[in-house]
């Protein structure tokens, strides 16, 4: 007979016998739940669905992601150096016991990963690095796609100075242009370095060389070039900042033949560099040189570092429907945003720092001062006029979304001292456009198109004479 209880006559006090069979029952029910739930069962433990390694020159992050929140403490140990993980209540699977595997000679940091049952219940990773680190271990909640993460930032002791990165590649020639001494150049260029990732289900490999091809690496020392009318008015080393968006833990937007965002910028970046670098009074430095995560406040904190004259962010557009296309040129807006669009693509751009992973804990008030209100500075109607310049070179390779630069409340554009445009290359949540964007010709075309609309604004903007390389603090 179907039911919850079964039903026993007793001519006493039916519903005592009743009674007495629901509190059997329900603490019959209750100790499963317990054994359910208990540390000690074995279908109470986590399992860690994904782990993905972003080895960087900046640092390197070791993600892992669970359904649950991952119970963890950490520790690091000298003489060798060492970063040692216990996780709690975590089940030993495929995932984690592949991770040592994942570990390549290239990573700047770590030397390998072992991972181990250390005690019931407990998971150890022990991670061998290759020099003393400052680690930086937290927590994020689901968001996106992505369900519970823990991760490991393994930071230099000593931070990477973008400023001494970029005199380390100026010729004898640039120094010359920029009043600066060149430092010695490496025997061998450093090889891009990839990120590793065990797949998760969600996402698909990214694309490989064809979706971003390196440039061509830079001579020792560049010819002379001759000077052209648009380059007569330009008297020193102008210094631009290239900002391919995303990167890492954070995709971008993803089109419907699963490109990723993060790799057409980043490509596009590149060979917008390596064309900048070909201008004899020109050179560039990039936010990210590979596929790993930059938090959008230290994006600007790179660009002010070097002292920038230029912050060009790189992105490629997505909209709710398939059939919004064109390129755009936005800059900061002081008031509100110029259309409903560029609020939805700005609020969507912003949260950049959610889904790759900030770790909030850690507060600088020097980066907290940079996102100050533009209000005040003259840079604003410099980037209009840029990216004005930069608006009309596009329109001759691809049409526009809208013939006028649009403006939007753009966190990475909050350079205060910094004139800053970013260029939606196209739409990749449009399958023709992201046809386009996957084409090394397109890519090409596009970084053309840029560097022209730049070398337009520099020959009637000329920048004012200062010392580029002197800061060092």
């Amino acid at each position: 007979m179907p039911g919850t209880f079964r039903h026993i006559t007793n001519p006493l006090n039916p519903l005592r016998v009743d009674a007495a069979m629901r509190r059997r029952f329900i603490g019959s029910a209750g100790a499963s739940l317990l054994l359910l739930v208990s540390p000690l069962g074995r279908a109470a433990q986590s399992s860690v669905l994904a782990v993905r390694v972003w080895p960087a020159k900046d640092y390197t992050r070791i993600t892992l992601e669970s359904r649950d929140n991952l119970n963890f403490t950490h520790q690091l140990v000298h003489k060798p150096e060492r970063l040692v993980v216990d996780l709690e209540g975590v089940e030993l699977n495929e995932v984690l016991q592949s991770l040592p595997t994942k570990i390549t000679g290239q990573d700047p940091y770590i030397q390998l990963i072992r991972a181990g049952r250390n005690r019931p219940g407990v998971v150890r990773l022990v991670i061998e690095l290759k020099a003393e680190i400052s680690p930086q271990v937290f927590t994020l909640k689901p968001v996106g796609e992505y369900g519970h993460r823990l991760v490991l930032d393994l930071y230099p002791t000593e931070p990477v100075d973008p400023l001494l990165a970029l005199l380390e590649k100026i010729t004898p020639e640039e120094a010359v242009v920029g009043g600066a001494q060149p430092l010695q150049r490496p025997e061998k260029p450093e090889e891009p370095r990839k990120a590793v990732e065990v797949a998760r289900k969600p996402e698909q490999p990214p694309k490989r060389e064809a979706a971003s091809p390196e440039p061509p690496p830079q001579q020792a020392a560049r010819p002379a070039a001759r000077p052209t009318e648009e380059d007569a008015g330009i008297s020193r080393l102008i210094t631009i900042t290239i900002d391919p968006g995303h990167g890492g833990e954070d995709p971008g937007a993803v089109g419907a033949a699963g490109s990723y965002e993060k790799h057409v910028t980043l490509s596009v970046g590149k060979r917008l560099k390596a064309k900048i670098d070909a201008e004899p009074n020109m050179r560039a430095m990039l936010t990210r040189d590979a596929d790993y995560f930059v938090p959008l406040q230290q994006r600007v904190a790179k660009a002010r570092r070097v002292q920038a004259d230029l912050f060009v962010s790189i992105h490629a557009d997505a909209f709710i429907s398939p059939t919004a296309r064109g390129s755009s040129v936005f800059v900061l807006s002081e008031k509100g945003a110029s259309s409903t669009a560029a609020r939805w693509l700005a609020q969507k751009e912003n949260a950049a720092d959610l889904i790759g992973g900030v770790n909030i804990g850690v507060k600088d008030d020097h980066l907290a001062r940079t996102l100050l209100d533009l209000s005040q500075t003259a840079a604003l109607n410099d980037s209009l006029k840029v990216g004005k310049a930069v608006l009309g070179e596009l329109g001759g390779i691809n049409r526009l979304h809208k013939g006028e630069v649009e403006q939007a409340s753009f966190a990475v554009l909050k350079a205060p001292d910094i004139p800053s445009i970013l260029v939606e290359t196209a739409f990749i949540s449009n399958p023709d456009e992201e046809a386009k964007l996957n084409d090394e010709a397109y890519q090409d075309r596009m970084a053309e198109a840029i560097l022209r609309g730049l070398r337009r604004y520099f020959a009637k903007n000329p920048p004012m004479a200062k010392s580029k390389l002197a800061r060092l603090d």
